[in-house]
């Protein structure tokens, strides 16, 4: 068994990476099914990783039905893939046609999960929201802390549709376009629209806590459509 596995860029999807390397090699024929992935300390010494970053890529890959693990003997690619798993391939989204394709998915959902919050929503959703934005507002525009806070208020609004589904695909989709941003580099520093990017987090934060479902959707509607403009997504693209 041949594989064909190189070091890995530096970055914060390092994880991500390494499991999308991984499953080239399944989807290739290099790892067949029944086939034994090399060693947490092999893997890491090839892809210049360290074992965490290892056993996060194992964990996904796990999690997608690509592979199955037993304590005390190690990794094992599945017999056959898993259809009721869901499935993104990090390398696709780097198509921007893909990656269209997936903000257009997220849009559908987010959209829906502002006006069913706005409905549902309790104090308790209000505050997580709050302290979510705070934070945001906190952190530099464009990095990975920003970029990980915004995921957290998005979240904080999926929780407060009540919802447990709806929290997990959103997390799922918004998780894959977070990536996609990382891996491109295209989010430039600046506080202008930083501050644009924030007025649109509050727009939607006031409709859910005025408990207006129309304007949420409409402040939702209108913060996806900024986000795609500013990751490089056509204006024609993103409606």
């Amino acid at each position: 068994m041949t594989l064909k596995l190189d070091k890995v860029n530096r970055g914060p999807h390092l994880s991500t990476l390494v499991a999308s390397s991984i499953s080239r090699e399944i989807a290739q024929g290099r790892l067949r099914p029944g086939d034994q992935l090399p060693t947490e300390q092999q893997l890491a010494q090839t892809f210049g990783v360290s074992r965490n970053v290892v056993r996060e890529a194992i964990a996904r890959l796990r999690s997608e039905g690509r592979i199955w693990s037993q304590q005390g003997r190690g990794a094992f690619v599945a017999d056959e893939p898993n259809a009721t798993v869901l499935t993104i391939d990090f390398d696709a989204l780097q198509q921007a046609t893909a990656f269209q394709s997936l903000f257009e998915l997220r849009g559908i959902l987010e959209v829906q999960a502002a006006a069913l919050a706005a409905k549902r929503r309790t104090d308790d959703d209000l505050l997580a929201m709050k302290e979510a934005l705070a934070t945001m507002r906190n952190a530099p525009y464009g990095s990975v802390m920003w970029l990980k806070t915004d995921l957290e208020f998005h979240k904080t609004v999926a929780a407060a549709t009540g919802n447990a589904y709806m929290v997990q695909f959103l997390m799922f989709v918004s998780e894959r376009v977070r990536e996609s941003i990382l891996a491109s580099g295209n989010q430039q520093r600046s506080e202008d629209l930083a501050a644009v990017t924030l007025g649109e987090h509050q727009r939607i934060l006031d409709s859910i806590e005025a408990k207006n479902a129309e304007e949420a959707q409409e402040a939702m509607r209108a913060h996806l459509h900024g986000a795609a403009s500013r990751v490089g997504l056509a204006e024609e693209q993103s409606e």
